[in-house]
């Protein structure tokens, strides 16, 4: 696929599909005794502290963040888990698959999160509680347990939810409204196996009813928002908006028109070049972190050399491996300035891979490219000077700090100062300020 015919396809209207808790219940798929039990899933980074919690773990006061020793007082009957993230990415993968059957927009936010562009599906399935049947049926059938598999719907297996009622309860849940902020709100206030659907003349006043936790904000900003008394979108949405934008800055912007309905996001689907692979098989499985290093930074080069990453630089990289015992490992990294250099693309890799090792020998490890942006061959040889780089970093700050100051106080207060009349005698006419935009 050329550049040229890369697009970006837009959806006003949302679909959210949400699946809460999705490393445990990808634990639970494959492994149904552990249903209805108090669980926990380690932490990928230290296998010492808990991720993901079970409910009935839970009810006990088991939380994530926990220690395993903090956990076990609590519950001496919690099962735990040893985090499998390459698993959870390929189910989370292939369930976007599916989806892509019903859609051609799906953007996923995280994992358990995403997106399905619903606009125009009306004409092909009916009305939006029909379309979420469809995208409910979808899902029900890439759910089916098959060996600790996922399976796409074959075998005979039915699109109409057959598969999921017969393999336990529902685990996704799903919102409909118009842009993205509201159909997650939707999706996080259904039911598993009762989506909700919010008309447009009606999502004002739904807005208003939700809870100011719901807002994508730090937690620093939710503490302000909880001090000052708000507890609902209502309460932020009666605020004027340049006293919101005065305290809270971009940021506080962005909150007053999520909650006041006053912008829609739309979800965006982009269509790029399919992810690079390059892999390499042990004969022995490795734990020193010397070869590993060395390994990932000679499938960084195969990967580069590619055919396919001719004309584009690289976003995101993952690392992953199978380990000794059949468990995996995983790191990823967002690249903050897009490459085409073994030596910025491995770089935070190989951090990565110090302060979060494998927890036992490494049998197959994989380099995978998974996003990228348009480049040519002069912006990637600029990429290599260390010097250029930081020189665009720092115009980044610049431009995000002025942008803030603007929003804030309503006018440009930064300025330059330039020669105008540098023979002047009159030192007030030998220079001139112009507004700053870095």
């Amino acid at each position: 696929m050329s550049s040229a015919t890369l697009r970006a396809l837009t959806s006003t209207h949302a679909a959210c599909v949400w699946i809460p808790l999705f490393a445990l219940r990808a634990e639970e798929r494959r492994k149904p005794e552990l249903n209805g039990k108090p669980t926990a899933v380690l932490s990928a980074e230290d296998s010492r502290r808990l991720w993901q919690v079970s409910p009935h773990a839970r009810h006990v006061g088991v939380k994530p963040g926990m220690t395993v020793s903090q956990a076990i007082g609590l519950c001496p009957m919690l099962t735990l888990l040893e985090a499998d993230p390459v698993h959870y990415d390929e189910l989370f993968s292939r369930l976007l698959l599916k989806l892509g059957d019903v859609s051609p927009v799906v953007e996923p936010m995280e994992l358990g999160r995403v997106y399905v562009g619903v606009d125009g599906l009306e004409r092909l399935f009916g009305r939006p509680e029909q379309v979420l049947e469809v995208i409910d049926g979808v899902l029900g059938a890439a759910w089916v347990v098959d060996d600790g598999r996922c399976r796409n719907g074959g075998d005979g297996e039915r699109g109409d939810g057959t598969a999921k009622r017969r393999n336990g309860e529902v685990v996704w849940r799903l919102g409909w409204a118009r842009g993205k902020f509201p159909s997650w709100v939707a999706a996080t206030r259904a039911k598993p196996g009762n989506p909700v659907v919010v008309p447009n003349d009606q999502l004002a006043e739904f807005l208003k009813a939700q809870r100011i936790g719901a807002l994508p904000l730090e937690a620093d900003t939710h503490r302000r928002l909880w001090q000052l008394g708000l507890r609902l979108l209502g309460d932020l949405a009666a605020l004027p908006e340049q006293a919101v934008v005065s305290q809270f800055g971009r940021e506080g912007l962005l909150a007053w028109r999520l909650a006041a309905g006053a912008i829609v996001e739309p979800v965006i689907g982009k269509e790029t070049p399919p992810p690079i692979l390059a892999s390499m098989d042990f004969p022995t499985p490795i734990v020193d972190q010397g070869i590993i290093a060395n390994t990932i930074g000679k499938l960084t080069d195969q990967a580069l050399r590619h055919p396919r990453r001719t004309g584009w630089r690289v976003r995101s990289v993952r690392v992953r491996a199978t380990l000794e015992h059949g468990s995996s490992w995983m790191i990823y990294a967002v690249l903050k300035d897009p490459s085409a250099s073994r030596t910025h693309i491995a770089a935070p890799l190989i951090v990565k891979l110090g302060q979060s090792p494998p927890t036992g020998g490494v049998q197959h490890l994989t380099v995978e490219f998974t996003a990228f942006v348009r480049g040519t061959k002069e912006l990637q040889l600029f990429a290599r000077d260390a010097a250029a780089a930081a020189r665009t970093g720092q115009r980044r700050a610049l431009r995000w700090a002025a942008r803030e100051i603007k929003t804030r106080l309503k006018q440009s207060m930064l300025h330059h100062i330039i020669e105008v009349h540098p023979w002047s005698r009159i030192p007030e006419r030998r220079y001139a300020l112009i507004d700053f935009d870095p």
